[in-house]
């Protein structure tokens, strides 16, 4: 394919030649659904992710973009929806009878436990996240990986999630040095926290940064494991004034600035979302050079 470049979306180029081949399949008869679309246009141009899948949910994000701006017209969506199914609290996730642990001698040693969907395990994630975190349940973006943390009685503690980190983030960006094709190759090997829950009746003092230590170990080798690719960096978010990142900087992480209050796909500058402190955390002594090869 010729090297011509018709648009930018979300840090990718795609050149005339992709853009045409993407309209010729969007005409092809009969026409395909758009989840189909999006496998075969990764399929065609080799739009991989660093496992060897296809990036079909990133394209189907960006042919949305490129639908809403006129670049190309895709088909309208076929059926009707179901509306997602609503989260429905119950008895496991409400708070204990009994009086919680106050210090960690009480709960250690901790277990962490990968979380699988469509499991029990999966569902009570959910519920424990719908209800108790500010920012309520929603589905992680791209990669993942899920944990409940229960102590050594088996009583839940703790929910984490981890998934892709964000595509563009200027003080991350800095921070490691990166140019925006340094970013476009490296950035798998960065991972985003999206949830951290402490279950609310928990009060024991260093457990958030002791949950910190355990993950920061454990989740390198099950991300790699999972997708055939080692993180070496996470990021996080943290809303102020309504928290401090004091967990986060007791576990050795760095603050590195403050978003602009832009969404994760946001192309418009609307910045109509609240500013969050940026923090980093290393998994390795050498991820500084690892990201900028």
């Amino acid at each position: 394919m010729s090297g011509a470049i018709e648009c930018r979306y979300y840090g990718r180029d795609f050149t005339a030649d992709e853009m045409a081949l993407l309209r010729a399949l969007i005409a092809t008869e009969p026409q395909p659904n758009r989840a189909a679309l999006s496998r075969e246009f990764c399929r065609r141009i080799a739009w991989l992710k660093p496992d060897g899948g296809l990036k079909d949910m990133m394209a189907r994000v960006t042919m949305l973009a490129m639908h809403r701006d006129g670049v190309i017209a895709l088909p309208p969506p076929r059926g009707r929806r179901n509306p997602p199914r609503p989260i429905v609290f119950g008895p496991d996730t409400e708070p204990p009878l009994f009086p919680a642990p106050t210090t960690l001698d009480e709960v250690r040693p901790l277990e962490m436990r990968p979380v699988v969907r469509e499991t029990r395990e999966g569902r009570l994630w959910n519920e424990f996240v719908a209800r108790y975190h500010y920012l309520g349940y929603r589905t992680l973006v791209g990669a993942q990986m899920r944990y409940a943390v229960h102590d050594r009685n088996g009583w839940p503690l703790a929910m984490l999630g981890f998934s892709t980190a964000a595509w563009r983030l200027a003080p991350r960006d800095r921070f490691i040095g990166w140019t925006p094709e340094k970013r476009e190759k490296n950035l798998p090997l960065v991972v985003d926290n999206p949830r951290f829950l402490i279950l609310p009746w928990i009060e024991i003092p260093n457990l958030g940064s002791h949950i910190l230590a355990i993950v920061r170990r454990r989740l390198p080798g099950d991300w790699t494991e999972r997708y055939n690719i080692t993180p070496v960096l996470i990021e996080t978010f943290v809303e102020t004034p309504r928290y401090t990142g004091a967990v986060y900087r007791a576990s050795g992480w760095i603050r590195v600035g403050t978003t602009q209050g832009r969404g994760r796909y946001d192309r418009g500058k609307l910045r109509n979302k609240p500013c969050k402190d940026v923090w980093l955390r290393p998994l390795r002594r050498d991820w500084q050079r690892t990201l900028n090869r």
